[in-house]
């Protein structure tokens, strides 16, 4: 059936998360498409439901200091969305209490109801107490990830790197320089502002915009170009994207090689393929060769090998997400301790397949939106120790606490053609 108000669309993605193996966005936007919903009662309840999840620990420790004994998921739920409205969104308090009530089986309303009503009495208690909790709690992160970002960047930067993850994202765009570039894209959207750092992106306040069904900008991070830049296509060469969907860095490619070229653009599954051709479409890339194909499961198919060897090769490899945790929120609670470890032996199987396909002489970036070392310059370390025809030229990262963009990183290698 479909949900009626914001919070019943809320509870309905939330309780369809529990599992945590569904990505938080494919539960949402599956609950708000079949959702009848105004534009501002769909944004309170992406509102709702990406709050809950960024504030998780937090939440349940308020809700073990009202109620001592174990409280079922579904109601945890509806009191999660309850808390956040009243100690941490500033909800009017009769709508957070009332309308979550409503959302209770009628046997259990007065369970919700009291448990809320005695939040309301103890709210600067509660904070207080929050206070005093560690970082782990106040914040909502996992403690292995804090030990490792404590680790790696020190304690300043973590408990940065924690608020921001805590932050609803600003929506950037870039420009579209194969229709409009930038001086064109801003007389013809005279609202839109330009980046003061990056002039080839604007900040966007709706994804339903003529410009993007023009296919007159593209949502993405400024921190997605590093990779684009570093591999440097030069119009007529062609191009491997091993890992291209959604197709953002295909685009940029695209662009910087004045849709003139090849450029083969991969991925592994029919879902995520549909897109990158949805996009490139929508985008006018005319240059592109879209192929479905698993590197690390099966031979490159003719179609793809056809095209080697390849003059540049953009591999940006499946990884643990960790420098876009403000966008994709749910990553935090999905990772284990092993997760990099786990991850980094795939990042380096795709790449070593990938690359039997570059001309000597010719030009690798590896690229990920991880801030862990592991995925990033220790795994091109490891390359270097592998095979000693590599040599890395370049290596740029974007991490949040310091560049206020999203996380990224990657690394330009050349492989030496032989003597």
């Amino acid at each position: 059936m479909a949900q009626t108000s914001a919070r019943e669309a809320a509870l309905a993605a939330l309780q369809t998360w529990q599992d945590y193996e569904i990505r938080a966005d494919f539960v949402v936007s599956e609950v708000l498409a079949k959702a009848k919903l105004t534009q501002s009662d769909r944004a309170f309840a992406l509102e709702l439901f990406y709050g809950v999840l960024r504030n998780l620990t937090l939440l349940d420790f308020w809700i073990g200091c009202l109620r001592a004994k174990h409280v079922d998921l579904d109601l945890r739920d509806i009191l999660r969305l309850g808390l956040y409205q009243l100690m941490l969104l500033g909800t009017p308090e009769h709508a957070a209490v009332n309308e979550s009530v409503e959302l209770a089986p009628a046997k259990l309303r007065g369970f919700i109801n009291g448990a809320l009503r005695t939040a309301v009495r103890a709210r600067d208690e509660l904070r207080t107490r929050a206070g005093g909790q560690p970082l782990s709690v106040r914040m909502s992160h996992p403690e292995f990830l804090l030990s490792r970002w404590q680790r790696n960047f020190g304690g300043k930067a973590m408990a940065a790197l924690c608020a921001w993850n805590n932050q609803p994202p600003p929506l950037y765009a870039r420009i579209n320089r194969l229709k409009l570039d930038s001086e064109q894209f801003t007389k013809r959207y005279p609202d839109s502002q330009l980046l003061p750092r990056n002039p080839a992106f604007v900040e966007v306040s709706d994804f339903t915009t003529e410009a993007l069904r023009r296919g007159h900008y593209y949502i993405q991070d400024p921190s997605t170009t590093i990779a684009g830049r570093l591999l440097d296509p030069q119009p007529g060469e062609k191009v491997l994207d091993a890992c291209a969907a959604p197709g953002g860095k295909t685009s940029h490619l695209a662009e910087l090689m004045h849709n003139r070229g090849v450029i083969v653009a991969c991925d592994r599954e029919a879902r995520r393929i549909a897109v990158l051709e949805e996009n490139i479409a929508r985008l006018g890339i005319g240059i592109a060769q879209v192929h479905r194909h698993d590197w690390t499961r099966a031979r490159v198919p003719k179609e793809i090998e056809s095209f080697a060897p390849f003059d540049r090769i953009l591999i940006d490899v499946p990884c643990t997400n960790t420098g876009v945790m403000r966008r994709r929120v749910d990553v935090r609670w999905r990772l284990r301790p092993n997760s990099v470890a786990e991850i980094r032996s795939q990042q380096l199987e795709i790449v070593r397949a990938a690359t039997r396909l570059l001309k000597p002489g010719g030009t690798l970036v590896y690229s990920t939106c991880s801030l862990e070392p592991e995925e990033n310059e220790q795994a091109v370390q490891q390359l270097l120790v592998e095979a000693p025809y590599w040599r890395l030229i370049e290596q740029k990262y974007c991490r949040p606490f310091e560049d206020d963009f999203d996380g990224a990183y990657a690394a330009k290698l050349e492989r030496v053609a032989p003597a």
